[in-house]
């Protein structure tokens, strides 16, 4: 399969840009002509560019990714989340960021992309999950927050990301098209093509993408290494010899190489390989209404080195040229059936998941080409579930979920004391909420608890060089992780005014915190163990249509954790954050301002943290303004544009690694990764 990427590739990238060079003249006019025979409805392009997005029902927000949003439309799925109130981003450079929502961060979120889990492979989570999603290409993107289902697989304490591509439905023979074309400052360059063809019976879709950026300048000017450059390439083919019934089969290949302030190391590649098959079966009988199965096989293929990217150091302990690459073979299976009484439906299944881990390297370039792949670690998964929704009046909804899972994972690593070994655990979960739409007011009142168990994932137990006291590391010595949550919140909508609030609170027992050794080598001394923790916070936003034109909208999220086994606050925990919007839109154009504000983050736990990063210095809060605008040239051709950090501010990320001192960055004094300066960029949509 190696030997025919590069024509797959270049076939991609030549498709791409045949079609986006041809955009602006016999493109835009078809979009205008009629598409006789073809029944495939087209979402309208809409004429404003979105800078905050608004829960749809309670703890859940669907989106569409599509859409263009400030800042600057996202590389990957880490930077599109962070449009959505409670979402922040571990960042390192350009792209490639680690989500973090509520202060939670890696396995506590779980991401699932068509269903199934794309699992990264560096030890260090360079690739992680999100680094494999270019969001553009999705139709639907849906977040969960807190432990609030049980549907999607284990763990998911802090919540649960989709990113879905819906299936088409065609009527008589039609194809549609969309794409898309972006140019902004430091060399950013997107092309998105996403087109099928079908009628009754079924369909192909092919949706393709190629993102590049050079390095960028912050705001003081001085260039940030961080340039990028991926693409990806998605195939479906799916059956529907009625209306009820779905077979879908789909594969995906992709690939990309980034730099990084913030690491020893440069990503010079990012294989991707995907299959799946789903089988979809609707409108059953009057108990038994449907029925959906699905199989998964993900492979990240990634490659880290000090040479391809950057200039390899002649000093130090990262001296003379050396690469490391490491696999991860994921493959999953799901079947649930969705049954409805009266007042009452339940969802329940089986899932199960297995995943290998493997490595090779060396010193000199090219060095782990031709050597055998060492397997060091097992995991397995098997889950049963079922969730229930009971209208229990007009007004009043139960809902509530419970979960078994069976996890286990085996260590193959040679030299480690607990080679061979294999654990297990049992791990229950569950959640109940209990949603009110007030009689008096358009509003829903919700609380809800969950309880979640989280078996200790990769990273965790693997990276560290050492478990908790009085282990012989952690794979031997880390206990699952026990969330209980208490969510709570409002929402409140009329023609003019839509209006939210949500709260949590809740205990972490044996959350998993990685320790860092000061003065040897800083994260290469990481030692894991397990605290207990209390969290809390919260999210709240409000949009308001102030006249006909003018609409205003502003959010505020907070997140707050502290370490309850040693009196410390809880590391890697976000700032409070605002952003304020006011958008002006009449007819076919609209144009808009947005004002992020960040406030200063003083709770610390110095060298404490998690597998990406750790506490190393309190930061200064800042403020960014940004302007945009948008025309619809037709319904289905649409212009967009923005300038980002209006005033060149100079600023850092609270969740930011240091700088690299193979970049010039001082070693003895970590010093944040600055963001980027004034940023412009432009995009063209189009659909038909």
């Amino acid at each position: 399969m190696s030997g025919c990427t590069p024509v797959f590739r270049l076939s991609l990238r030549g498709t791409i840009a045949l079609f986006c060079g041809t955009l602006l003249s016999p493109l835009a006019l078809a979009a205008e002509a009629s598409h006789d025979g073809h029944n495939h409805d087209l979402a309208e392009l809409s004429p404003t560019v979105i800078t905050a997005v608004a829960p749809s029902s309670p703890l859940t927000i669907v989106t569409n990714p599509k859409d263009p949003r400030q800042p600057v439309p996202a590389s990957d799925g880490a930077d599109y989340l962070k449009t959505i109130p409670g979402f922040s981003a571990i960042r390192a450079g350009g792209t490639n960021g680690d989500p973090v929502l509520r202060g939670m961060f890696g396995s506590r979120l779980n991401i699932l992309t068509n269903g199934g889990m794309m699992l990264g492979a560096c030890p260090n989570r360079m690739d992680a999950p999100t680094s494999y999603i270019s969001p553009e290409t999705y139709d639907r993107l849906t977040v969960i927050k807190g432990p609030q289902s049980v549907q999607w697989g284990p763990g998911g304490s802090a919540g649960t990301i989709l990113f879905d591509r819906e299936p088409e439905k065609f009527g008589e023979l039609g194809t549609r098209v969309n794409a898309s074309l972006l140019a902004g400052s430091n060399g950013r360059f997107d092309k998105v093509l996403d087109s099928a063809a079908g009628n009754a019976l079924g369909y192909v879709r092919f949706v393709g993408n190629q993102s590049r950026s050079d390095d960028y300048e912050d705001g003081n000017g001085d260039s940030v290494p961080s340039r990028w450059d991926k693409w990806n390439g998605d195939l479906a083919v799916g059956w529907t010899p009625d209306a009820d019934t779905l077979l879908e089969l789909t594969a995906g290949k992709g690939d990309g190489e980034a730099r990084y302030a913030g690491r020893g190391m440069d990503g010079s590649q990012f294989k991707r390989e995907s299959l799946g098959l789903r089988f979809e079966k609707s409108n059953l009988g009057e108990v038994l209404d449907k029925v959906e199965a699905q199989v998964y096989y993900n492979y990240a293929d990634h490659v880290m080195d000090n040479y391809s990217l950057r200039r390899s150091p002649t000093s130090g302990m990262m001296a003379g040229p050396m690469v490391s690459n490491v696999d991860r073979r994921t493959l999953g299976a799901r079947i649930k059936a969705t049954w409805r009484w009266a007042d009452v439906s339940l969802v329940s299944g089986i899932d199960a998941q297995t995943n290998e881990h493997r490595q090779r390297g060396g010193m000199g370039i090219d060095a782990h080409k031709g050597k055998p792949w060492t397997k060091d670690a097992d995991f397995h998964n098997y889950g049963v579930f079922g969730e229930l929704t009971w209208e229990t009046s007009n007004q009043d909804r139960l809902i509530t979920g419970a979960r078994l899972d069976r996890a286990s994972a085996k260590d193959y690593r040679q030299v480690s004391p607990t080679s061979g070994d294999t654990r297990a655990d049992t791990l229950p979960s569950g959640f109940v909420r209990f949603e009110h739409d007030l009689a008096d007011i358009p509003a829903t009142t919700y609380i809800g608890l969950g309880h979640t168990q989280r078996f200790p994932d990769y990273w965790e137990l693997f990276s560290p060089k050492s478990g908790p006291n009085g282990s012989r590391n952690a794979f031997d010595g880390l206990k699952p992780e026990k969330t209980t949550q208490l969510d709570f919140g409002i929402q409140y909508k009329t023609e003019r005014l839509d209006a939210w609030a949500s709260g949590y609170i809740g205990q972490v027992r044996d959350y998993i915190l990685f320790d860092y050794t000061p003065g040897m080598m800083g994260m290469l001394n990481s030692q894991a163990e397990n605290i207990d923790a209390r969290i809390m916070g919260g999210e709240l936003g409000a949009a308001y249509q102030l006249t006909s034109n003018w609409k205003a909208d502003a959010t505020l999220a907070y997140a707050w954790g502290k370490n309850s086994s040693d009196g410390k606050a809880l590391p890697q925990m976000p700032p409070l954050e605002s952003r304020l919007g006011l958008t002006y839109s009449q007819d076919n154009w609209s144009t808009g301002a947005l004002w992020r504000l960040v406030s200063a983050q003083n709770r610390i736990d110095q060298n404490a943290g998690n597998v990406v990063g750790k506490d190393y210095e309190k930061s200064a809060g800042f403020g960014v303004f940004s302007l945009n605008g948008a025309y619809r040239v037709s319904k289905n051709l649409k212009l967009s544009a923005g300038v980002d950090n209006l005033f060149d501010k100079a600023y850092a990320e609270h969740l930011n690694l240091a700088g690299n001192a193979g970049f010039g960055y001082p070693a003895s004094d970590p010093q944040a990764i600055s963001e980027p300066g004034r940023t412009f960029w432009t995009k063209v949509d189009l659909s038909f």
